[in-house]
């Protein structure tokens, strides 16, 4: 029988056991990095380091995992909170976004759709980005993604509803129905 995440947690807590805090790791760490790599803007040294601190911040604070939202929920909800501590101490970091945009020729980014979405994308805010992100690729529901962001559940899903409404006028030239 394969254990749960809260059986492995209680075993991290109470035996010390290094292994099971291994396959929290194993069965985490995709979604952690994934997650870490959007909010990089895919800078995926900067997204590992940034997990790896996420885990060794989940091994050191696990026994304060009150389970009130998932573990998963939980590890991204340290991983933003990294990211964002990142973000503060690079105050004069240069977007990557920007950068992406400029190497992008404009003839590109209007005949492909990964290249239109991109430019799609930021245009939405930070916010918007971050929810959308956390809804659709990490599948999150709205109720945890309003506990990870500490953010009010109509706001979450104020920010869902504007970022695809804004993603439907954007690329409307992608679907002519619309």
């Amino acid at each position: 029988m394969i254990p749960s995440d809260a059986d492995l947690i209680v075993s991290v807590i109470v035996d010390d056991d290094r292994a099971a805090f291994g396959e929290l790791v194993r069965r985490h760490q995709s979604a952690v990095r994934n997650f870490l790599r959007h909010l990089t803007r895919h800078d995926s040294a900067l997204a590992d380091d940034l997990a790896q601190d996420t885990f060794l911040q989940a091994f050191h604070g696990l026994a304060r995992f009150r389970g009130g939202a998932s573990f998963s929920t939980w590890l991204l909800g340290i991983a933003h909170n990294l990211h964002r501590n990142a973000q503060r101490r690079q105050r004069n970091h240069v977007s990557l976004s920007e950068a992406e945009e400029a190497s992008v020729p404009a003839g590109a980014r209007t005949s492909d759709l990964k290249h239109d979405l991109a430019a799609a994308m930021n245009q939405l805010s930070s916010d918007e980005r971050l929810a959308l992100h956390l809804g659709y690729e990490q599948g999150l529901s709205h109720g945890d993604i309003a506990v990870l962001l500490n953010w009010p559940l109509g706001t979450v899903k104020t920010h869902l509803a504007r970022s695809k409404d804004k993603l439907r006028q954007l690329l409307a030239v992608w679907n002519p129905q619309t």
